[in-house]
């Protein structure tokens, strides 16, 4: 087919597999893993450094498989990385970024044990919840080391323990000793066990836990952040290991990995803050060049289990009538309650900062009851599906994020113990809004201002700002009608209350058989069950014999025992549970791990998704995410897609890797999304054009229908007309428009969907689009190494190097290999079609889909609608077409396709290179330790093309079967960079040269810190 005049260059996240399944390269000791274990493909091109620690492990627990090859080798590359010091002189430190399941437990485990066979027979072992200091017992006792005692830091008083293990939560990291003995903190009681000198492991597990040590914008950094720092300061000779598959999930998450060595003193960046504005200006191909050069300097590893086997899918569920009618009946209430709570905060004369309060109270109570409303749509569908697969012979674990015990708890109190039905957690959100934030102080406290205060302004508790004077009655004209307000609406809210649905927890575990047939992993302490007479009841989830404490650990038996075919975990229990169908237990049912609702971090869902899919299992699970349709919930999933891309970005060093999860098609958080809100808010109020039609299926006038009105009801042109900083904020967007009626707000989202589109659209021709990791070779291209320059770079550690590829890849299409092409296709539409100037009569044609394949640049990666090829395009017999064919091929090795249509190509006539549509084309690619030169790379990009074009990483496959993963320098900028290497080069090649010099006059001081 030819091409046609304005081509557009569009070169897709790639196709080639994003896993590839994992070996130790260096070692060869252990048996194999239990289960298939894959590793990014990006990952997997870079080599990790040789071995030369030797394991003091002994050899039975070896040649028995208590610890897998996989596992040794992180303990190898642990130890062998904490021999090696800093140029500061702090020790360094090891990052395993192995997913949920791989055996974390373990390897840490041997890391301690290793440890303490030489001598260094005390660790501490930081992780996120007390019941994983049993799973930290278990795991020593299966590797062999059962004399290794573990002790529970809240359990020690003073500090009596000897060798051995204490294991702690970061949260009793900043605990205060309440026997108020010698150390007044637990910090201090740690420091005094260790000693100065301590030379033993600290593992931080679950070391996702202490993040935000670097803060987003005003926010503080967490006490939990600066303690997890602070200790590393104070011990700098401490072996370090930080654990954790979602660790790296966001860059900024990482300030706490101070002992990495990637910033501070001898790195091309001197603080944090240096490396964090590098990586997030320069994109996502920036986070993987850093999980790459890790695992190429042997301070990372990052293995998961093979999703061979494992299902996911979406599951949209449709809305009843009755729901929509409910939802639509909500929608007015808050309107309303606005109106109300603005009038009587306006009555009061409420004073700025405590209106800043209530409508920080208010939106957020919007969110959370709109948000159980989502939830509570897909009750009857996941009834629906536990029950059938657990007929077909599977067994179900549903995914909650809240209880909402609190909500609960309310109306038992206010119902003096007793409760008629189950609790409404929605009708709870909004009537404690009410009662304890709408702006009306309560006559008898009025009454006693009045008469302590005459004359003066009081300012009291939110809502008693009463101005008083001798002729008070305004002010007490004011309150009785802010009171009848507050009354208003609590009884509306009665009205609302029948339709509104229960408590998503107790509904589904009471249409699911009540609490004998289903396990309940959660925080809460008390649950509402509806007795055999029908009456309904609050009770106590303790049982006579089973304390509160491990009360999920005897539920979590029970499911595995297959007492109970149903399981529900809440965020409370998805730390370290596993609940996989694992060999070892009677349950072996395949699972199936329904997600009713996607949390809100990516760092929760990974730790959710983990628990039903670990190593060891006789199958794999299925997942199901289960979103509704209304436009807002699809925020949930949004988020954590957006996270999920960049977890597979840091986490296992390639985004894409995430992405066969199905859930980036909802990610509009990025900044695409929100250029696009912004389009959206200003053609809605007038102010811009719009980028796209409004949806077709709106009953009436758009624009109209979306006026100021409506975003003023859920505050949206309040934030735009101020131009507050967050009024392109998607996650405020994509949960205000939940506030609007059904109809209205999925209109408005399929507005911003159509509008993201075309914005993301413009960015791929302007090449300002992101793509993540480029694919080459994989397809139908044939890639050719045609030079390659290697140079010394500076590395703490070892003399990294860094090499410069030329390659060149050929993507057309041969006359021959299209008439081979062609032989193979007998549809009555297959063939030859050659463009035609002016389009072609709009005739109905089918909309079947086509593959298409073009003279310059071979096998596109769209498919095409048949009436869109017809449009451009007649077709044409093999003979009419082998001429035109033939010319393009040939020409489109030099000239490029606006050259090639029009005689003229405007980049060419000002001496620019013009690659769109050219056959060869030529990349220049530099590998290996690109850390180590980063500040060089960055200068000389910047000095070219400016500080915001994105790193776009390529990943090759050559003829030869070489794979080569790097960052793609831009012709301009190669002869540069080239001089700019050359002289790091020499200046490192003497020092090596003096090292050696000085190794052969001292052989006796041979050290593995070069």
């Amino acid at each position: 087919m030819e091409e046609e005049a304005e081509e557009e260059e569009d070169e897709e996240l790639g196709h080639a597999e994003t896993y590839a399944e994992y070996m130790p390269m260096k070692l060869r000791i252990g048996l194999r893993h239990p289960d298939p274990v894959v590793e990014t493909s990006s990952l997997s091109s870079v080599n990790p450094p040789n071995v030369w620690y030797r394991m003091s492990i002994p050899e039975e627990t070896i040649d028995r498989g208590w610890l897998s090859a996989l596992q040794l080798e992180a303990i190898t590359y642990a130890s062998q990385q904490h021999e090696t010091f800093l140029p500061n002189g702090d020790r360094a430190s090891y990052l395993i970024g192995d997913g949920a399941g791989v055996g974390k437990g373990r390897t840490i485990a041997g890391i301690i044990y290793e440890n303490y066979l030489l001598g260094r027979k005390r660790s501490l072992w930081f992780s996120v919840s007390n019941d994983l200091k049993y799973d930290a017992e278990r795991d020593l006792k299966d590797i062999g080391a059962k004399n290794i005692p573990v002790y529970s830091l809240n359990k020690v008083r003073g500090c009596p323990v000897g060798k051995g293990v204490i294991f702690a939560t970061y949260s009793s990291l900043i605990g205060e000793s309440q026997s108020g003995g010698k150390y007044k903190t637990r910090f201090k009681q740690l420091l005094h066990w260790c000693g100065q000198a301590f030379d033993g492991v600290i593992v931080y597990d679950e070391c996702h836990k202490a993040k935000n040590v670097c803060p987003i914008g005003s926010s503080k950094p967490t006490k939990t952040g600066l303690a997890v720092l602070e200790l590393q300061n104070k011990l700098p000779k401490a072996r370090v290991v930080y654990a954790s598959a979602t660790g790296a999930s966001e860059p900024r998450n990482m300030a706490y990995m101070s002992r990495l060595g990637i910033w501070g003193e001898g790195t091309p960046f001197r603080e944090f803050s240096n490396f964090i504005q590098a990586v997030e200006r320069r994109g996502v191909g920036a986070m993987e060049i850093v999980a790459m050069d890790m695992k190429l300097r042997g301070m990372y590893i990052a293995r998961q289990l093979s999703f061979t086997g494992v299902t996911f899918k979406i599951e949209q569920v449709p809305l009843t009538t009755h729901y929509i009618k409910m939802y639509n009946k909500s929608v007015h209430l808050w309107v309303a309650a606005r109106e109300k709570f603005q009038a009587a905060a306006n009555l009061m004369d409420a004073e700025q900062r405590m209106k800043k309060s209530m409508w920080g109270q208010f939106w957020s109570a919007h969110q959370r009851f709109f948000k159980y409303l989502c939830i509570a749509s897909k009750v009857r569908r996941v009834v629906q599906l536990a029950r059938e697969e657990v007929k077909n012979g599977k067994c179900v674990v549903i995914g909650l994020q809240s209880t909402g015990e609190a909500r609960t708890l309310e109306a038992l109190e206010e119902g003096g113990g007793e409760l008629n039905d189950f609790v409404s957690t929605a009708k709870g959100v909004l009537q404690s809004l009410v009662e304890k934030h709408f702006p009306a102080p309560d006559r008898e406290k009025l009454f006693s201002l009045l008469a302590e205060q005459k004359g003066k302004k009081r300012k009291g508790t939110p809502g008693q700002l009463v101005e008083v004077d001798d002729s008070c009655m305004t002010s007490q004209d004011a309150v009785e009608d802010a009171q009848q307000m507050k009354r208003d609406l609590l009884d509306q809210l009665d009205k609302l209350a029948q339709d509104l649905p229960p408590n998503t927890l107790d509904e589904l575990i009471d249409e699911l058989g009540g609490p004998d047939n289903v396990a309940e992993m959660t925080g809460r302490k008390g649950r509402v069950v509806s007795n055999d007479d029908g009456s309904i009841s609050y009770e106590s989830r303790s049982e006579l014999d089973v304390p509160v404490e491990i009360l999920n650990l005897t539920e979590k038996q029970r499911f595995m025992d297959g007492e109970k075919n149903i399981a529900i975990i809440s965020e409370a229990a998805s730390s370290g549970i596993s609940l996989q169908a694992d060999r070892r237990v009677k349950n072996q049912r395949r699972r199936v791990h329904m997600t009713l609702e996607l949390p809100w971090s990516a760092d929760r869902a990974i730790q959710q998704f983990g628990r039903t899919h670990r190593s060891n299992q006789v199958t794999a699970p299925e997942y199901v995410f289960l979103i509704s349709e209304l436009a807002g919930e699809q925020r949930f999933a949004s988020i954590v897609a957006k996270r999920l891309e960049s977890l597979g970005a840091l986490t296992h060093g390639d985004r894409r890797a995430t992405e066969t999860r199905d859930l980036s098609r909802f990610n509009f958080d990025n900044k695409y999304g929100r250029n696009a809100l912004e389009i959206v808010m200003k053609s809605i109020v007038n102010l811009d054009f719009p980028l796209v039609n409004p949806p077709s299926n709106f009953e009436g006038d758009f624009y109209k229908g979306m006026s100021r009105i409506k975003l003023k009801s859920i505050r949206l042109y309040d934030s735009f007309l101020s131009s507050s900083p967050d009024y392109n904020n998607i996650g405020k967007f994509l949960n205000r428009i939940l506030g609007m009626a059904v109809q209205e707000q999925n209109a408005l989202f399929q507005y911003f969907s159509d509008t993201l589109a075309a914005v993301i659209q413009n960015a791929k021709k302007n090449g300002r689009y992101d793509m993540g990791i480029l694919d080459l070779g994989s397809g139908d291209e044939k890639v050719k190494k045609m030079e390659a320059k290697k140079f010394l770079t500076p590395g703490y550690s070892t003399s990294g190097h860094v090499e410069l590829y030329t390659v060149s890849v050929e993507r057309g299409m041969s006359w021959e290999d299209a008439t081979h092409a062609w032989a193979e296709q007998s549809g009555p539409d297959d063939g030859f079609y050659v463009q035609v100037l002016k389009d072609q009569p709009d005739v109905s044609f089918s909309t079947e889909l086509f593959l298409v394949y073009r003279p310059n640049t071979g096998k596109q990666l769209k498919l095409e609608a048949y009436a869109d090829i017809k449009k451009k395009c007649k077709k044409v017999l093999s003979d009419d077409a082998k001429q035109h064919w033939m010319d393009q091929y040939q020409s489109s090795a030099e000239i490029c396709s606006h050259a090639y249509w029009r005689g003229n190509c405007k980049k060419v006539s000002v001496g620019l290179h013009c690659e769109v549509g050219l056959r060869c084309r030529t990349y220049y690619v530099l590998c290996g330790s690109v850390l180590s030169v980063w500040t060089k790379v960055e200068g000389v990009l910047a000095s070219v093309s400016g500080t915001n074009i994105k790193m776009q990483i390529v990943r090759l496959r050559t003829e030869d079967g070489q794979r080569i993963v790097g960052l793609i320098i831009p012709s301009n900028c190669v002869s540069s960079l080239t001089n700019i290497l050359s002289s790091s080069d020499q200046s490192q090649q003497l020092a090596v040269q003096q090292q050696q010099k000085w190794q052969q006059l001292h052989p006796q001081s041979l050290s593995h810190m070069c």
